[in-house]
């Protein structure tokens, strides 16, 4: 098996649901005792909320491209951003290293397309919802994507920073969430992202009237695949 490179910290919340899904996807793989081949880089994410805040995303993209290098360095194989917003600097990252990015959009469309559906509601944090980084590599990928409302992509935001970031989880914000869904697929969205890894704390296949998609479980589950199948896999996972 090779070795998965892991950038984490942002939140260490759903960095702690990587190293699990990891774990748990090689684990229904090989079965026994298997677990997976990591290493993890954990920045400190109050650092890097106050660079998205302040717009100073070149310097946000230099922390974590040495943090991709030192996994490179420390033998990582390849290397995942275990958040969906961070991947507004997923150039920066790819360009610091010699050893492929899986790119955690990627990973989902491919999941989205596999299971024939086209138009999908997204939720994440304001940036990956409003910015062209994300939605427009889903759009890239054939995907036709919706997001909230200026009220729901408010709501969605401040439950992932004040809330789901802290550990906390609250049946209100559920109930909030689950009426933002609602109003998606009422505009016609056939399924969901949960476009920031965050929101799997608090969000699950129940919740939903339409099929969710949960990019942490997918993005895991694509790096397992890539790290048991070998070099060749790697690059074509890199290059969906």
């Amino acid at each position: 098996m090779k070795t998965i490179g892991l950038i984490g910290g942002m939140s260490w919340e759903s960095t702690a649901e990587y190293y699990r899904l990891l774990n748990e996807c090689t684990r229904e793989r090989l079965g026994g005792l298997h677990s997976a081949r990591c290493v993890l880089y954990s920045v400190d994410f109050a650092e890097i909320e106050q660079l998205q805040v302040q717009g100073r995303w070149a310097e946000a993209g230099e922390v974590l491209a040495a943090a991709a290098q030192a996994l490179e360095a420390a033998g990582a194989d390849m290397v995942l951003i275990c958040t969906n917003t961070m991947h507004k600097v997923a150039d920066r990252v790819e360009a610091a290293v010699s050893i492929p990015l899986l790119h955690l959009a990627d990973a989902t469309a491919a999941a989205v397309r596999t299971s024939g559906l086209h138009r999908v509601g997204l939720l994440g944090t304001a940036f990956t919802m409003e910015q062209e980084f994300y939605r427009g590599r889903l759009e890239a990928a054939g995907l036709d994507v919706r997001v909230p409302d200026a009220d729901g992509r408010r709501l969605v935001h401040q439950v992932i920073y004040e809330e789901l970031c802290l550990g906390i989880v609250r049946q209100e914000s559920r109930a909030a969430y689950q009426q933002v869904i609602a109003d998606l697929v009422a505009t016609g969205a056939e399924g969901i992202i949960l476009g920031c890894t965050e929101i799997e704390l608090l969000i699950g296949p129940e919740d939903s009237p339409v099929p969710v998609f949960p990019t942490a479980r997918l993005h895991a589950a694509a790096a397992v695949q890539a790290a048991l199948s070998g070099p060749s896999a790697i690059r074509a996972t890199h290059r969906m």
